[in-house]
């Protein structure tokens, strides 16, 4: 910790989800994504996925979006805070099936103050795991988390 309590080494979010096929296609969609084991359920069943999957920028795009709804509310002493993605890296494991639980979360393993942007630097951890505790998604981020934009 900086001291100024906008961010806290050790701090978490966390949410978990099971995905229905109507939501995996439609966001698949958006994101021109045109691979059938997204949209197919007789392709994708025939595969050795053996059924519909999320697809990958759906995950990524799940987990940044956990970071961003996160750092934008206050911080664990009730700063007020706002914060700017600036790096993430996923690593993907395995596959998420439609209609599987699974939590997205993140963890504070470092926090740097930036003097020169206004904020601190926030380095996080990240995953997508499945129910039985399986790594689907390894992530990592980075933040800049500040009072105001």
């Amino acid at each position: 910790m900086t001291g100024d309590g906008r961010v806290e080494r050790g701090e978490r979010c966390a949410l978990t989800l099971a995905l229905s096929a109507g939501e995996v296609a439609e966001f698949a969609r958006l994101a021109g994504d045109g691979n059938p084991i997204h949209h197919d359920a007789a392709l994708a069943g025939a595969t050795r996925l053996g059924g519909l999957v999320v697809s990958g920028p759906e995950l990524a795009a799940r987990l940044m979006g956990l970071v961003a709804t996160h750092f934008s509310r206050p911080g664990p002493r009730g700063v007020v805070r706002a914060m700017l993605g600036l790096e993430f890296r996923f690593r993907f494991r395995r596959a998420v099936r439609v209609g599987e639980r699974f939590e997205l979360g993140w963890e504070v393993v470092a926090v740097r103050a930036k003097e020169s942007l206004g904020g601190e630097l926030a380095f996080l951890v990240g995953h997508a795991r499945l129910a039985s505790g399986e790594a689907a998604v390894r992530a990592l981020g980075k933040l800049l988390v500040v009072e105001r934009l």
